[in-house]
């Protein structure tokens, strides 16, 4: 989730992986995140309410946790507080202007996390608007859909490409559980948001669409654009991150924003935040009004064929090698959790 949109004494709900969570943040204002769930009668602690002193106090019966999780007051009878009452407390790391969290239980590696720098605060990078779209699919399908940038000529027709961005060279390059794909294409009639973000002229131009999935959900988009015959450095383009977090197996949360780039880039007459604006509602139009229909009707008739494998083509290599790394490693965290179920006694 976006840091910012944990305000100090604020308890925000997230159901994170079918788990009910609780993000807030203490009386330090550092991020913690929780079971959304009180030992006691398994009430939600985010009906509970935040202290002055930073404790989470249980609106049932009044029981109090600091940000560990730990019980420290029970303010009925005697007071005394049973070991096990104690609310399990998740790994959160502040980066990036986002909130990373660790469900499982291995321990946490924040150098595993990607590099989405650009979006720092003194990154140099003029970032516009950050946001939050909720997308009634399972994240996998998201992650296809994204790493298949050959869609963009047919589900985003004149926003995103056309006719003439159908036919690109593509080079795919994948390193350890990171696969990038890149589409080149040349002398071709811009798209609205490309020619918004270049000239805003129309003229013929050369286009780049890069992107990098790290596993297990995070993306960041690179796209660019210039002149044909002109040197590629003179471009006008995005950077654009996508972190997906599943919710269910039928939701998901995505997260995205995304910040000019190249020395040609686009200022609007009418001011940059307008045009920052109308950048981003563009995005979510692309998002929101056109992707996610579609990959939530796919999603249906997944789970109405479950049998039925999708027959592949070349513009599919990129997303089958991140659904292949993503099989490996929940073989392998499946393989580990039984191997430590079978050694308890």
């Amino acid at each position: 989730m976006w840091a910012e949109s944990l305000k100090p004494d604020l308890l925000v709900p997230l159901m994170i992986l079918e788990q009910p969570l609780l993000f807030y943040r203490d009386q330090y204002g550092v991020a913690a995140a929780l079971d959304d769930m009180c030992p006691h009668r398994l009430a939600p602690l985010s009906l509970g309410r935040l202290l002055p002193n930073g404790n989470l106090q249980c609106g049932y019966h009044g029981l109090e946790f600091d940000s560990s999780g730990q019980c420290v007051r029970n303010p009925h009878g005697s007071g005394r507080i049973p070991r096990a009452c104690a609310v399990h407390r998740y790994t959160l790391v502040e980066r990036h202007r986002l909130l990373w969290i660790w469900p499982g239980d291995e321990t946490p590696d924040p150098g595993a996390i990607p590099d989405f720098s650009f979006l720092d605060e003194d990154s140099g990078y003029d970032v516009g608007p950050r946001d939050t779209i909720r997308m009634d699919s399972n994240y996998r399908n998201i992650i296809d859909n994204l790493m298949d940038l050959s869609h963009a000529s047919f589900l985003h027709p004149d926003l995103l490409g056309n006719e003439e961005t159908i036919q690109a060279r593509i080079d795919i390059k994948q390193e350890g559980n990171s696969v990038q794909v890149r589409r080149d294409m040349n002398d071709v009639r811009p798209p609205l948001l490309r020619d918004l973000l270049f000239k805003q002229d129309g003229a013929r131009v050369n286009m780049w669409n890069s992107i990098r999935w790290d596993a297990p959900s995070a993306l960041l988009n690179d796209v660019g654009t210039y002149a044909p015959e002109a040197d590629p450095a003179q471009f006008a383009g995005q950077l654009g991150c996508h972190i997906l977090t599943p919710q269910t197996a039928d939701t998901t949360l995505y997260f995205t924003a995304a910040a000019k780039q190249g020395p040609l880039a686009s200022r609007s007459a009418d001011g940059e935040v307008d045009f920052k604006a109308r950048i981003a509602e563009l995005r979510r139009t692309a998002f929101k009004d056109q992707d996610d229909p579609m990959i939530r009707a796919q999603q249906i008739n997944i789970r109405l064929h479950p049998g039925v494998r999708p027959v592949l083509f070349e513009i599919d290599a990129a997303p089958v090698r991140c659904q292949r790394i993503l099989n490996a490693l929940i073989e392998e965290e499946q393989k580990r959790v039984s191997s430590r179920i079978s050694e308890e006694p």
